[in-house]
Parts: structure tokens; sequence; C-alpha cells
């Protein structure tokens, strides 16, 4: 099945062929995808990165057709660029570039040529930062259902960006993340980087986030935010009380 690569900043993913159902996800610059499903001016892709499925208006296509000769780079921050028609876009950290050229400082998506801004180098797409360090930067991201990215995120897209930076594939919601990487027996046992899962009125997994040291939690709520966390869940200061319930704790390994 022949798979393309995405030229748009972002893609709203939706649940149908219409722009009044959820946007479940999106996919990101660079991204790669398969055609599924067609219906009128709308198509059904699935995400080859995290093998998420939903629908995309064909006014938002721009893209490349994968040769599957190359391998995008996770950028790890904003990055400024421009393209072929001198048009600006600003890329933003998860989007995947090709053929990166740090001397000449541009990138390539089969033959268009992007012209970056002049500190473009291998920080964009290399770190040495930790998990935690990472998702720090994300701070005060605004919460966006389906979000992907930090102008606008959700509680797994959050989890999954900051793990995508390190080279780490995780499943898009949190309920499959729940069933990624080995389980944690108590909160006591926990390092910074693992992923605390929390449950709604229902039993069912509705919410993730990640360790940042002992009773400190870093996750999407409303905005991503830094909450303390005991075995009974995240309790919210300016609240006075608990915001989400433990339900169990993953260890993922690179």
């Amino acid at each position: 099945m022949e798979s393309f690569i995405s030229e748009n900043v972002i893609v709203p993913l939706r649940s149908g062929p219409s722009h009044r159902t959820e946007m479940l996800s999106q996919v990101l610059f660079g991204e790669k995808y398969v055609i599924v499903d067609e219906s009128g001016t709308w198509i059904k892709i699935e995400t080859l990165f995290d093998k998420y499925a939903g629908w995309i208006d064909k006014d938002h296509l721009q893209f490349t057709s994968d040769t599957g000769d190359f391998n995008g780079f996770v950028l790890n921050r904003s990055l400024l660029c421009w393209k072929n028609d001198k048009t600006k876009l600003v890329l933003e950290a998860g989007c995947e570039i090709y053929n990166p050229d740090f001397q000449n400082k541009l990138f390539s998506i089969g033959p268009n040529v992007y012209t970056t801004s002049p500190d473009f180098d291998k920080k964009y797409i290399s770190t040495s930062d930790s998990l935690t360090d990472t998702a720090m930067k994300f701070i005060n991201s605004p919460y966006i259902w389906g979000g992907r990215i930090p102008s606008g995120i959700d509680c797994s897209g959050f989890t999954q960006l900051t793990y995508k930076i390190h080279g780490i594939t995780i499943p898009r919601n949190s309920w499959q993340q729940a069933e990624t990487g080995e389980t944690i027996g108590f909160l006591d046992d926990t390092f910074p980087g693992d992923l605390v899962f929390f449950d709604n009125e229902r039993g069912k997994i509705s919410h993730v986030g990640m360790i940042i040291s002992r009773g400190l939690i870093i996750h999407a709520s409303g905005r991503v935010r830094i909450d303390t966390i005991d075995h009974h869940g995240i309790f919210k200061q300016e609240y006075k009380r608990y915001s989400h319930h433990l339900r169990t704790i993953r260890r993922i390994k690179s």
C-alpha cells in the first residue's frame, strides 16, 4: 500500500468525514500515512507512527509520496522555515524533517526544499535531556482535545510527544498507553519518566501523566502543569481536592 508524507504543519484527524465530527488526533508535518477509505471530499487514513485512523479533508492535502528511502528526524523544538515559494512555516516539536543539511540550512521532502533559520543545527533533532527535562519544556502548553503539539495538546498527546522526541513510540490514547511497558506496583517505586494512569467513575482509563520526582507529576489538564500525587491520585492545591483517581503505573523501556 502506497504511503505519503504530510507537508501540512498539522492536519486534524476526525472521527468521521465531516468538520462537525470530533477531532480525535492530528497528523503532524513529516509524518507518514496510508489511505484506507474515501467518502466524497474526505479520505480515511492510518498513520504509520502510531497506527491511528481517522478522516481528513482533501483540502488539507499537501503531501509527498513516500519512497521509503529515508526516515524522518523528530524536532524537539520549534523550527522556522520557508517553502519553495518563500512562504513561511513554523514547525513545532514533534514534527519530522528529512535530509537535514545543517551547513546549507535546509531540509527536503522529496522534490520540495525548505530553507531554515540561520541557527539550524543538530540541536533541533538530538537531545541529551532526560524525559522529564523534555516534558518540562512544554509547561503551560494549553490543553486541546486531540492535540499533539505544544501549542495545543491533550494528556496522552503530551506523553506521546515527550517519548517521541526521545525516539520511543507509544500509542496515541491513554488507555492504549496503559497497556504498554511493565507494571510498577507502588508509587514509591516509580522513577522520573514513569507514566501514571487514572480512571473515571466508570473505571475506564481516562487520563495519563508523567512522574517527574517523588510526589510530583506533570500532566496536561487545562494546561501542562505540575501537581502533587499520592496513592489516591492527583491532588490540586488550588481546589484542595483530588482531581484524578490513580489506577495503574507503567514503565516504558526504550
